[in-house]
């Protein structure tokens, strides 16, 4: 079966209204990124066409059986009433946005008539990578639905999406899962994850399972000892900087690099929130400047040691050792 971790609630919220008869059409599942929103939205989708078809569900939860039709022909994409639009992958790898064209591509599920049930589901992951021409037309389709039609938009950012995209539809807000969640997430997911990893997993995820699951393979409980000891002592003579600036330097180290830049600036914030008075203005002007510097390491192609040494430096700054 299916498995849902966490979101209770709004699974709840989600079917009672399709269950009153009176269900609104559009939906913008709002959170962080990686918290399962789009898990979510695949699931609630294959149990509420499962549902209205008339096959067979156990519990009150989101679970599907293995052997369920529905899922079954949404596992294969060839369930006709449900599309999912997403950004494509392409030889260069995966495209930056949702195209116009794949919106347009909705009118084939709109304008034919349901093949199981009376329900029709379009999800969206996410909404907030559709392209200026791909938000307007979705929002064609969100002024004049047709009956049974829903549509489940992932957003991490709604403020972004279009004004009118967000008048037209209700919201519902997902929440970052309890460390509990996240570990149950983890060994469901990756069973093979050694034990001794789990706890810096769930504590690098924040309550985000996805961003957890990046991490694993990555060793990064040796990134958050590392980090530890940096700020500690702030690293007389630079010795743990220069190390880590060498090993995230190289082809093979790019993983590992690109959790650190996340990884980073989530420590000093958390430094920052055991700081009062002239401390904690430091930690957050080190803060600004670390989560600055991360965020544009990738874009800007900046030489990785020499990020990663900075990185570590902001880091030790925050030592009261430090000269």
């Amino acid at each position: 079966m299916t498995t849902i971790i966490g979101h209770d609630s709004q699974a709840g919220i989600l079917q009672a209204a399709a269950r009153s008869g009176r269900m609104h059409h559009g939906w913008i599942l709002a959170g962080p990124r990686g918290i399962g929103k789009a898990t979510f939205a695949r699931n609630m989708a294959m149990h509420l066409l499962a549902e209205a078809a008339g096959q067979p569900l156990p519990g009150d939860g989101l679970a599907v059986p293995s052997d369920n039709p529905t899922r079954k022909l949404i596992e294969a994409d060839a369930h006709p009433d449900y599309v999912e639009l997403y950004c494509l992958e392409k030889e260069s790898g995966t495209a930056r946005n949702i195209t116009v064209d794949q919106v347009r591509g909705l009118q084939r599920l709109i304008q034919s008539a349901p093949t199981f049930s009376s329900r029709r589901i379009v999800v969206i992951d996410s909404a907030d990578d559709l392209e200026r021409g791909a938000a307007n037309a979705l929002l064609k389709n969100l002024e004049e639905p047709p009956p049974g039609m829903l549509f489940l938009l992932v957003s991490h950012a709604p403020g972004r999406l279009l004004p009118t995209i967000r008048s037209r539809c209700r919201t519902l807000r997902f929440d970052p899962l309890s460390d509990d969640a996240v570990r149950a997430v983890l060994r469901m997911q990756e069973p093979a994850i050694p034990t001794d990893e789990i706890e810096p997993l769930v504590q690098a995820g924040e309550g985000a399972p996805g961003r957890a699951l990046r991490y694993a393979g990555l060793n990064i409980a040796e990134i958050e000892r590392t980090l530890a000891s940096i700020c500690a002592d702030g690293d007389p003579g630079n010795r743990q900087c220069l190390a880590l600036a060498k090993a995230l330097s190289t082809k093979s180290a790019r993983p590992r690099y690109e959790a650190f830049l996340e990884r980073v600036p989530a420590f000093i914030a958390e430094a920052a929130r055991h700081r009062s008075g002239p401390a904690l203005g430091a930690a957050i002007e080190h803060w600004e400047a670390a989560r600055k510097l991360a965020s544009g390491a990738i874009i800007l192609s900046l030489e990785p040691g020499s990020v990663a040494f900075e990185l570590a430096g902001h880091v030790a700054a925050l030592s009261p050792r430090h000269p």
